[in-house]
């Protein structure tokens, strides 16, 4: 096989570690808006079912701590 025949892999390109960064980059406050906004979300829906104020505050700060949790497993290892 010739040397123009080859096709590149992910090592030799210079820029993928550009890319990986720029993927963290935007994968961690997607991460951490989501987990906010979904749970966030459960606790509004289930206050509203309740009748209590307690759960949205609650399950906003339990979205960020589980995401965090989850970019902590993701990229800090």
């Amino acid at each position: 096989m010739s040397e123009e025949e080859r096709t590149p892999g992910p090592e030799s390109d210079p820029d993928s570690e550009h890319r990986s960064f720029a993927n963290a980059a935007w994968s961690v406050p997607s991460y951490t808006l989501s987990g906010m906004a979904v749970y966030g979300g459960i606790g509004w829906l289930l206050d509203r079912w309740l009748g209590t104020s307690a759960l949205f505050p609650i399950g906003i700060l339990v979205g960020l701590a589980l995401a965090l949790y989850l970019v902590y497993l993701r990229y800090g290892r």
